[in-house]
């Protein structure tokens, strides 16, 4: 992908359809002139009285207590620089994004235009009676070192600069780990470190707080080796002079027992290498090119385990493996400060958790089985579910141990499972499946392949290595709009194309359709001409002799027309007699799976019973847990109507043939979506968490749910995902966007592999 490419699809991204990547939402409703007087005046003064006599009570009446500021002078933003306060906006927007969706966290970004560190600490301490806790990010050193040590002195809420401890507490459980697979104690090792910035320094400290030696540590920079009586050496640095005759990395890293490595791509030379000490620890975490590549240290030394800050490597030493978590942790017992037994706490939870068992979660979430722990598995993923239910309360105990919590925790397990709640209803549903498309991209057909849309996806298809797409329609118009789009796919290298107007397998085609569909009322000429002109046909057919491993169509024409040939041709699979339409809908809070808006008019208990676990099982592709709610105006038997009993008879059905489901209904809609509301009506449910696959009575209800909460909610939309199907094929809808056509083609892909793995 070109740099051009990339550039206008990154400045796309922010600006469409809203600028930048965050909004503010209320959370209560302001709906009546009561609404009003409640949320400003008068009602809002009675807040405003009880916070001035216990200010504690802000944590109760305010949002502060979940409130974050991520601020900047953008002096140092990634590998940008210096580029200033307000061109650092992005990031720190993007940074907000993070704290939401991994910890639930709100952040105000703030870019503040001075770079003078004192007056920088005035505007920031200024701020702590708005924010729970303060995100210093992208602010270069020494003045970064300075200006937390200020604010942390100033400010009673936790004050955290990421770009030094979040990367030493990944760091330290990464070397944590390794030196227990190599038998080393932490008091023994030497370690080399290449890059003297904020980072390298907040790793030294963090691991030498755990056991590493200072003596054990050389420290280079740009000139070399930091020794005592070198000149021009600043403060942050001068603790780890040493009293030595070496001068060069290369002298200085003979028998080290670990490189760490925040500085520049290449830094670390093969012939250094070779002179480590035996099971060598590498963390190369120079972006984007490390200071040296995974595979070259492992041609040169097999024995060497190596980490990296690149996501196509094991090992990725991220930030966002510990920074919401921590600060979810700290919040929640109202901790004053981020100490240092809080941050060791983070980082024997983080290697823990690579040591850990992994969950099946975990594995759904990167579509392959996670790695046991060893050298390619010293720290676990960026999407495993764990990080916050053993970051967050780890972080939480050792802030009360340590006496910073304002707000003790004095149920622990209690914590941990509102956590774990935390993780099914804000979770990112579309990671696990793009991740399992990625690992084994299939040949998907786009029955549409001359609609705009659907070659702007093809194009994100084939960037993201997520299918192999094969374009149904006229091949000269295909070839004219790709150009006039301005798209770089090539016929014969990125796609293969189906002529309809001269397709070598035209005679076959017609001729097996024929043979499948003639005791259907298809004659020789109907199955000529619909072989020719019915696109989502021609797919069909192409998927059913094996020419594809999965079919998207449906974003021109009508719903019926299209299923009616997936009939004829794929049918149902194995077992299953029903087919059925889910949609997903992804909400500020939540995802939810509604079904079924398309097929089934009117479907009978049984019908229902299988819809629901056909639905379930296609949501755990999703690496989520499904929860099953049956949906009716009545609640648990509350009405004596057709439909309710209905619902009923399915749930017996579905308690018989799938007792390890989660399920239950009748149930009106507001109890399964609230436990508050469930607990209240009806204590007995057996739904341990809000549902998020919602099976209604009849295809109406469905369809309404699904379109009113899509207009109204702008959330994300994919579907139409078809159940029942015998091979992978998905029928969407006209009002398709290019994001959703690309959602469905990762699925398709993904159900291509699970359909090929029940064939066997």
């Amino acid at each position: 992908m070109s740099e051009d490419h990339i550039r206008k699809e990154a400045l796309d991204y922010h600006r469409l359809p809203t600028a930048g990547k965050i909004s503010l939402a209320p959370t209560k409703a302001l709906t009546t002139q009561h609404d009003l007087s409640l949320a400003y005046s008068p009602g809002v003064a009675y807040a405003c009285t009880a916070i001035q006599e216990d200010p504690l009570l802000a944590a109760e009446l305010t949002s502060r207590a979940n409130l974050v500021a991520v601020i900047t002078n953008g002096t140092a933003v990634l590998g940008l620089g210096n580029i200033g306060a307000l061109a650092s906006k992005p990031v720190m927007e993007g940074k907000g994004c993070l704290f939401k969706k991994f910890a639930g966290i709100d952040v105000f970004d703030i870019e503040v235009a001075e770079t003078d560190p004192a007056k920088f600490v005035e505007v920031v301490a200024a701020l702590e009676p708005t924010f729970g806790g303060i995100n210093l990010e992208d602010i270069k050193a020494p003045e970064c070192f300075y200006i937390e040590k200020e604010l942390r002195k100033r400010m009673k809420i936790p004050v955290f600069h990421d770009d030094q401890h979040g990367t030493a507490i990944v760091t330290a459980a990464a070397v944590t780990n390794a030196l227990q697979l190599v038998g080393k104690q932490i008091e023994d090792v030497r370690l080399v470190a290449s890059g003297a910035g904020a980072a390298a320094l907040a790793c030294l400290n963090l691991l030498i707080s755990m056991g590493l030696k200072r003596e054990n540590v050389l420290l280079c920079d740009s000139r070399g080796v930091v020794y005592k009586g070198r000149d021009n050496v600043d403060e942050s640095k001068a603790g780890y002079a040493r009293d030595t005759h070496l001068r060069t990395l290369s002298e200085a890293i003979v028998e080290a027992d670990i490189f760490l490595g925040l500085s520049k791509g290449g830094a670390l030379k093969p012939e250094m290498l070779e002179q480590m000490a035996a099971n060598p620890v590498i963390l190369a975490m120079a972006n984007p090119e490390p200071e040296i590549r995974p595979e070259l240290a492992k041609q040169v030394r097999p024995d060497c385990m190596i980490g990296t800050g690149r996501s196509d490597y094991p090992n990725q030493v991220n930030n966002s493996l510990c920074f919401p978590f921590i600060f979810r942790g700290a919040l929640d017992v109202g901790a004053t400060e981020i100490n240092e037994a809080m941050k060791v706490a983070a980082v024997k939870a983080l290697a823990a958790i690579a040591q850990a068992e992994t969950s099946e979660i975990v594995a759904q979430a990167y579509g392959e089985p996670t790695p046991p722990f060893g050298p390619d598995y010293l720290i676990p993923r960026a999407f495993d579910p764990r990080l916050i239910t053993q970051i967050s309360p780890a972080v939480a105990q050792a802030a009360m141990d340590t006496g910073v919590a304002t707000k003790p925790i004095s149920d622990m397990k209690a914590y941990r499972n509102q956590l774990s709640q935390f993780v099914y209803e804000s979770s990112s549903p579309m990671q696990p499946v793009f991740l399992a498309a990625m690992n084994n991209p299939k040949r998907v057909i786009y029955a549409e392949g001359e609609d705009e849309r659907v070659l702007r996806a093809a194009q994100v298809a084939v960037d993201e290595g997520l299918a192999q797409p094969l374009l149904i329609g006229r091949t000269d118009i295909i070839s004219s709009r790709i150009e006039r789009l301005g798209l770089r796919l090539r016929e014969g290298v990125h796609y293969e194309s189906v002529n309809v107007l001269d397709d070598p397998r035209y005679h076959e085609v017609w001729s097996e359709y024929y043979e499948l569909c003639k005791r259907q009322g298809v004659t020789k000429e109907q199955a000529k001409e619909e072989t020719r002109t019915r696109t989502t046909l021609i797919g069909c057919m192409l998927l059913q002799r094996g020419d594809a491993d999965a079919l998207l169509c449906g974003t021109t024409g009508h719903y019926a027309e299209h299923l009616g040939y997936v009939r004829k041709v794929i049918g149902r699979a194995s077992g299953v007699n029903t087919f059925a339409e889910l949609q997903m809908i992804v909400l500020s809070d939540r995802q939810l799976f509604i079904c079924d808006t398309q097929v089934n008019d009117n479907p009978s208990a049984e019908q229902i019973a299988e819809i629901a676990i056909l639905a379930a099982d296609e949501v755990s592709r999703f690496g989520i847990v499904p929860s099953v709610a049956l949906l009716s105006r009545s609640s648990f038997g509350s009405a004596e109507v057709a439909s309710a009993q209905k619902m009923r008879d399915a749930l017996t059905i579905i308690k018989l043939r799938r007792p390890d489901l989660e399920v239950d209904g009748e149930m009106r809609a507001d109890q399964a979506l609230s436990a508050s509301i469930r607990e209240r009506d009806f204590p007995d449910s057996t739904l341990t968490s809000n549902a998020n696959v919602l099976v209604m009575p009849n295809v109406d209800a469905a369809n309404i749910t699904y379109n009113a909460l899509r207009v109204v909610s702008s959330g994300v939309t994919m579907g139409g995902i078809l159940l029942g199907a015998a091979k992978s094929v998905h029928i969407m809808s006209s009002s398709s966007t290019v994001r959703r056509i690309v959602n469905m083609t990762a699925l398709a892909s993904v159900d291509a592999t699970a359909h090929g793995v029940l064939a066997e």
